[in-house]
Parts: C-alpha cells; structure tokens; sequence
C-alpha cells in the first residue's frame, strides 16, 4: 500500500513538475549542443557509453544541462547514483554517503557516483572530508558549479577531476527546445492550442539569453496565463511575451565572469573600439557593478594605454569618478560612458606604464645608489657644510628655462626608462 501511495505521489509530482523539469533530456541524443563535452566520439561521452566514468566538474551558467547531464548519467550506469544538494548538505551527509558507498563496494563489489549539485557552496572542510574517497575511487564524483571552480573548489579535489565547461545554448538550440516543449502533449504543451507570433518567440530566445530553463519558463508563464479565445486557441504576442519574461536575468557571476567582462570592457577601449566599450559599459552596469569600480578601471586605463599621447584622458576619467560619486545611478551611467567614449577615441601609448615598470626593475633588481650631492636637499641647516646643492643649476636661470645636468646617479648614466611613443601629444 505504501508502495502504491509513493508511485502515485511520484506521477503527481512528476505532472505537475514545472515545464522546464519536465523537458529534460533524458538521453544523450536528446542532450542539446555541448559537441565539445558530450559529442559523438568524444571522452566523455565514450567513458559514459562504457559506464567508466572517472570524476568530473561540470561548469556553465545556468540552464546549460549541468544537471541534466548528470541524471542522463544516472539512467546509463550500472552504479549505484546518489545526489547531494551543497546549499544543504553538510560533513555528516557526506560521511554517512562514503559509508554507505564503502558498505555497498564490500558487499555487492557496486560502484557509486556521488553527485554534487552547486559544489562550490561547500566550504573547504566539506571539500576535504570528500577527498580520501574520491582520490582512492571509492566515490566517482560529479561537480556542477556555476561559478568557475578555479576560485571555489580546491585545488586537491579539482586535480583527481577532469574539468568540462558547458556553453551557453545557441539561439537555434533554444528555439528547437521550445517548439519541442509547444509539440509534447506528454511532457510539454501539446494539450494546449497555443498561436506564438515570430517576435514573442524571438523574444523568449533573446531574454532567455542561452538559458534553457529560462526560456521554458518563459514560455509556461505565458501559455498558462493566457485564456483561449472563443476557438480555445491562446494568442501570445509580443506583449505577452513581454510580461511572462519580466525584466531579464543578466548571466553575471562574481568570481568568474565578473572578470571576464571587466577584461572585455578594458580590452574594448585599449583597442579602440567605441560600440563594444559602451556595450560591454552597459553589461557591467546592468549586471549592478559598483559604479566606483568602474571609475577606477577608467582612471587606471587612462593612465596606462592613453598616457600622455592625450594627458586629458585621466583628467576626463577622473573628473568622471567625482561626478559619478556625486550624482549615482541612473544618471551616471551618462558620464561613465563619456568617460569611457573619450578614453576609447584618444591615442593610445603605453610609454607611461612601460618607464615606471623598466624603473621599479631596476630599483628591485640593483643595488640602491646615492643621491648625486647636488640633488640632495640643502634646505636644513647644515645641508651646506655636507656640501648638499653644491654645483646644482638652477633652470629657471638659463634661457628657455631649461640647462643639460645629470639627474641620474652617476651608475644609470645613460639609462633610458621612458621613450615617447610618437603617438597623439607624444609626437612632440
């Protein structure tokens, strides 16, 4: 009888599961995309096929089929498949899984594969109390993490894994995940007389953003909020479309993908690119970044790749920073970007970066040598008597305010740290 309650209890959640959990893929020719990783002939794929699977991390943004991968996995091997959320699983859960698995191996001689959903919300204890069994192959371990694991899984669990990173969905593949979802009258829509005008289909795949789970839900908001009309059939438009999407989710993550757009958007305006630096400009503010920091980058590329090709650069960055703090968002976004613009369009040299490092390696690299004595401050009493100033000239005494004196110590003579680039003001 309890049997009997719990399949039913199973049907009834499985039915009434969202759109996007009942579309999965449930084998590898229903996987989308993801060649690279679980294509035909490929490592993994075959070591899947064979059920030799060693441990893994699974990386991507969201709705890439992290997870998806995993239960397809768990349908193909003939090990035992146990699954650990890390937002809830703690030390003890892990333990009483390595026990279990350890029990299993001795008395059916059964693998299993452990996966870990999120695993880089484990702390390094958790982390570690998973690394005997997975280093001895008692546990085959499958990671998924949205968040580079670089950063978040230690570097002894990370080098018994191999890696895989999954990409978001091209636009095709989510289009075909949705036609497939309006089609299926098992797991999807097909109960539904449902009409979907082109651009509200085109806006689902553009909100979505590479995102399967996304669209779907997307789509279930809208086919299910929708009364038919007087002939059962639901309209979405674009309107629709609109409202069951909501304001879009940018795919943002701190620790990885924080630095890859910060990289794209410093990349855009040292190669002098005016459309990708307002774009990638736009990401960074959409996505909540810190007005302060993007200043800082400006001020900083101002410095280091305009230089002195045009000087006005860092005055316009700078002065960016204090309009920024003092006006806030929405409308600094305005002066971010004309800072940004400017500093895009200007000259570019890097003769400023390149003097101070060759100076900072000489410094670090040489001994340190005396200050020649007519640099030496002579303004103390007793200066002179050490002969401190003596035979220093004076250049606002000589035409042109300027007369040729070695400034370097006597053992740099001739050294040359800063070359103009012959770029922009540098020219002159």
């Amino acid at each position: 009888m309890d049997n009997l309650f719990t399949r039913s209890l199973e049907h009834t959640l499985e039915r009434e599961a969202p759109l996007a959990e009942r579309m999965r893929p449930t084998t590898l020719d229903e996987f989308e995309e993801q060649a690279a990783v679980v294509g035909r002939g490929t490592p993994l794929r075959r070591a899947i096929e064979a059920d030799q699977l060693r441990s893994i991390i699974l990386w991507g943004p969201p709705g890439t089929g992290k997870t998806t991968l995993a239960r397809i996995i768990a349908r193909m091997t003939r090990a035992h498949f146990a699954s650990l959320n890390a937002v809830m699983a703690g030390v003890n859960d892990i333990r009483r899984v390595v026990q279990e698995a350890r029990d299993r191996r001795a008395y059916y001689g059964q693998k299993t594969i452990l996966f870990i959903d999120e695993i880089h919300r484990f702390n390094k204890a958790q982390q570690d109390a998973l690394l005997p069994s997975v280093e001895n192959g008692l546990i085959t371990l499958i990671g998924s993490t949205t968040e580079n694991p670089m950063f978040t899984v230690n570097r002894p669990l990370l080098s018994r894994s191999q890696l895989y990173r999954l990409e978001p969905l091209s636009d095709e593949a989510i289009y075909r995940i949705l036609r497939r979802a309006l089609a299926d009258k098992e797991r999807g829509l097909g109960e539904y007389r449902v009409e979907i005008e082109p651009e509200a289909m085109r806006h689902f795949v553009r909100a979505a953003g590479g995102d399967a789970r996304a669209a779907l839900n997307f789509l279930e908001m809208a086919v299910l909020t929708t009364p038919p009309g007087e002939e059962g059939v639901r309209r979405i438009d674009l309107a629709v479309a609109e409202q069951a999407s909501g304001r879009q989710v940018l795919k943002y993550d701190r620790e990885d993908e924080h630095y890859d757009v910060v990289s794209a958007f410093i990349k855009s305006m040292r190669g002098s690119d005016p459309q990708a630096t307002v774009y990638w400009l736009a990401r960074l503010i959409y996505a909540g970044e810190d007005p302060a920091f993007i200043c800082r980058r400006m001020m900083i590329h101002a410095a280091e790749d305009v230089g002195l090709a045009d000087p006005r650069a860092l005055l316009v960055a700078t002065a960016a920073a204090q309009a920024v703090e003092r006006v806030g968002l929405p409308e600094a976004r305005i002066i971010m970007a004309e800072a940004a613009l400017y500093i895009a369009r200007a000259p570019k040299s890097n003769s400023v970066i390149r003097a101070i490092d060759r100076a900072m390696a000489v410094v670090e690299r040489e001994r340190s040598h005396p200050v020649p004595v007519h640099l030496r401050d002579a303004s103390y009493p007793g200066a002179a008597a050490l002969g401190h100033g003596k035979g220093y000239k004076y250049p606002h005494d000589y035409p042109g305010h300027y007369v040729p004196q070695q400034y370097l110590p006597p053992e740099l003579a001739g050294r040359v740290f800063y070359e103009p680039s012959g770029e922009g003001e540098e020219k002159e």
